[in-house]
């Protein structure tokens, strides 16, 4: 080997050693924290989830700011063949993005407190009895995309449940999470209640090695991401992976069900952010029911593929209106926004 490869290697290996180290140090903090949040009583945890919601409210310009060179350096790669259209939409933080994240985080705070609460209760035995509480998983390690509105989702909900979380996202969105996580982390530490480092920014890729072999602090991962990395995530780790790769996107409508709720549920999501990985890929009822919901769309005409429910075998391509079918028999229209 020759004196240049050697002292590569070392520096690999050096950098590998801090990168570690880092994230370790960071874990620990979460681990501790999570001890002390479990505890931390759910006004306390409402308080500081409003303090969330008008912290981002507050300070949509600097948020924006940081977004902008974000969307910049990702339509640079669009360009470049690097990106796909649908990633530099997710990217984007809208006012109208901004006011559903900061919705969001109040409609979390609103809930009711997920901890202790009793889930079953049995009696083993004369004055012996045995109860299942609902309380924190711990440490949450989570990796997302390209979405910085997850970054809060999964801070709100892990504030909200008493957990710990770790987050890391991608790259291409560094600017916007760090802008978000420091609003964040300044909102909550105006609160006593809440114990420092509950929320910890991981940002270097080697980190996401590092976290998965933290069996003994971390205690759920959430990987969210393409089929190959959550199952890399899933092979690569001991620890509990709640793993999801397909949204499971069918909305069923029933006779008797209110149309205009339905409209909104199963087309709204579909037409006005048909790249997003929530709205309905398949709408399930009887004809009558589907045609009521087209001609309520504000949106343009769908097209439709049609299978029949007794079938399943696929039908012609065809926009609505078309003509009614005898009898109503039931139907599966797959939506597109084509």
């Amino acid at each position: 080997m020759s004196d240049t490869d050697a002292t590569g290697d070392r520096d690999a290996t050096d950098n590998a050693g801090a990168t570690d180290q880092a994230i370790e140090t960071k874990v620990d903090a979460a681990e501790a924290a999570a001890l002390d949040l479990a505890n931390v009583d759910d006004s306390d945890r409402q308080a500081a989830l409003q303090a969330i919601a008008d912290a981002i409210d507050d300070n949509r310009e600097p948020i924006q700011s940081a977004n902008a060179a974000d969307v910049e350096a990702a339509e640079e790669l669009l360009e470049a063949g690097e990106y796909t259209q649908a990633l530099v939409d997710r990217l984007k933080l809208s006012d109208a993005k901004l006011d559903s994240i900061v919705e969001m985080v109040r409609s979390v705070a609103a809930q009711d407190d997920p901890l202790g609460k009793t889930l079953e209760a049995r009696e083993l035995d004369e004055n012996l009895e045995l109860y299942k509480l609902a309380a924190p998983i711990g440490v949450v390690g989570t990796v997302f995309e390209s979405r910085p509105d997850a970054l809060v989702q999964i801070a709100a909900l892990g504030l909200k449940s008493g957990n710990s979380v770790m987050l890391k996202g991608g790259s291409e969105a560094s600017e916007s999470n760090r802008v978000l996580f420091d609003l964040i982390r300044e909102a909550t530490a105006d609160h006593d209640a809440i114990p420092e480092g509950w929320a910890q920014l991981v940002e270097a890729r080697a980190d996401v090695t590092a976290m998965l072999e933290m069996d003994d602090s971390i205690d759920l991962l959430m990987p969210r991401g393409s089929s190959e990395f959550v199952q890399y995530v899933q092979d690569n780790t001991s620890i509990p992976v709640l793993g999801h790769t397909e949204g499971v996107c069918h909305v069923y409508v029933d006779r008797e069900a209110d149309l205009d709720m339905a409209t909104e549920v199963a087309l709204t999501p579909r037409f006005s952010t048909p790249r997003s990985a929530t709205p309905s890929k398949r709408c399930s009822s009887t004809r009558p029911s589907l045609r009521s919901i087209s001609h309520r769309s504000p949106h343009a005409t769908p097209r439709l593929t049609w299978r029949s429910a007794a079938t399943s075998e696929p039908g012609r391509s065809s926009t609505w209106p078309r003509p009614a079918r005898p009898t109503g028999r039931p139907s599966t229209a797959i939506l597109s926004s084509q």
